[in-house]
């Protein structure tokens, strides 16, 4: 059963009201959004998105309940207020953007997002666009995979591994993969983490662009906002909460132009004000109920 991470933290945050307009960009369960529809109830509405097909069909099912409240549409993550804004649903009083996988994507082997058992070796959330990791992997070269181990899974020895992934071509299943990463790293005694998990990660990232879509999606996401509107973005890895964290205060900063100093550059006002100095963790009730809350970290902003 897919458990929404930061439940109660997130309606905290972004306060549901009769009436308000709101946005999950990131559907998956469906958890999120039937929560937030709940406590806007009457008349409070939401538009759920998601580039998995397989999210929008089961969420379709999982919010029918709620009518014409809830609108769900597929969009990636940098599209999703371009849809909003075709149906005439902005601004928004709140967006909510949960970046983890699903337990629906992980536990289906069939997507191969993960190596627990064996499945295609895809991990596209949209398996009819794209790349799939396979054909990804059978395209890069030694530079290109060295690169996206080293700066999207933050791999140790990244061309080492690199190699050796490159060397095992063509890797066709998610088995073959962790086997070609396990000839050159062995995990660590006392490791929680196998060696193959953040190679997994970095080719994912890389598949479905994921970075570059959050870096172009944010500021979107602050402009789409009703003045008090509030955006939450939970975050499951550094990479990730960076970007978060950066443009957020980038987005909360002032910049004034001194005459007199050779500033040319016009007057930057802030968009936003900071609601979560430092990030907000899961409880350890929560962690010990849902292990995969374990690294999630929810940030949120307000429109100003």
């Amino acid at each position: 059963m897919h458990k929404p991470v930061l439940l109660t933290e997130v309606l905290s945050v972004l306060q549901p009201k009769a009436g308000g307009r709101y946005l999950d960009v990131t559907l998956g369960g469906g958890g999120h959004a039937a929560a937030v529809l709940q406590a806007s109830a009457p008349s409070g509405r939401l538009m759920g998105t998601d580039a998995d097909p397989e999210a929008i069909s089961r969420c379709k099912d999982k919010l029918a309940e709620f009518g014409e409240r809830a609108q769900i549409e597929q969009a990636w993550l940098d599209d999703a207020v371009a849809a909003a804004r075709r149906r005439g649903f902005l601004p928004l009083d709140g967006i909510l953007a949960d970046l983890g996988l699903s337990s629906f994507q992980l536990d289906e082997a069939g997507r191969g997002f993960a190596f627990k058992t064996d499945g295609p070796l895809d991990m596209r959330f949209d398996n009819q666009r794209g790349l799939s990791v396979s054909e990804w992997i059978d395209q890069a070269d030694l530079d290109m995979m060295t690169q996206v181990l080293r700066e999207y899974g933050e791999v140790e020895n990244a061309r080492r591994v690199a190699d050796a992934v490159l060397s095992a071509r063509p890797l066709r299943t998610t088995q073959e993969l962790k086997r070609a990463v396990e000839r050159v790293v062995r995990q660590r005694a006392g490791k929680r983490i196998h060696p193959a998990t953040q190679v997994f990660q970095a080719l994912r990232i890389a598949a479905n662009d994921e970075l570059n879509r959050l870096s172009r999606a944010l500021p979107e996401f602050i402009g789409a906002l009703a003045t008090g509107g509030r955006l939450a973005v939970i975050t499951f890895h550094s990479l990730e909460d960076r970007i978060v964290k950066d443009i957020f205060r980038d987005e909360a900063a002032e910049v004034v132009a001194l005459p007199g100093f050779g500033l040319d550059q016009p007057e930057k006002q802030a968009r936003v004000r900071l609601i979560t100095k430092k990030p907000i963790g899961p409880g350890e009730a929560e962690i010990a109920a849902n292990p995969r809350a374990r690294s999630a970290k929810l940030r949120v902003v307000e429109r100003i």
